[in-house]
């Protein structure tokens, strides 16, 4: 466990992050005696946004009528 204060958190905070990132518990202590933890988060899902891909699909103006290949499979 690496502990710091936050006077020392604010000069060093990207070698406090790699620390996290390697896996090591990295905890930033203020000068009121509040503790705050630096935790990687992994497993964070990237949700795509609603609207995203207008535009990038496209549909033939033939797309519901029937394939000639399936004429036999029609009633």
């Amino acid at each position: 466990m690496h502990q710091v204060n936050l006077k020392e958190a604010e000069t060093h905070l990207a070698e406090l992050i790699e620390e996290a990132a390697a896996g090591e518990e990295v905890i930033i202590m203020r000068n009121d005696g509040t503790s705050f933890k630096i935790v990687p988060l992994n497993g964070v899902e990237v949700r795509p946004k609603f609207g995203s891909a207008r535009g990038l699909v496209k549909m033939s103006d033939d797309f519901d009528e029937p394939l000639a290949d399936f004429e036999e499979y029609a009633p």
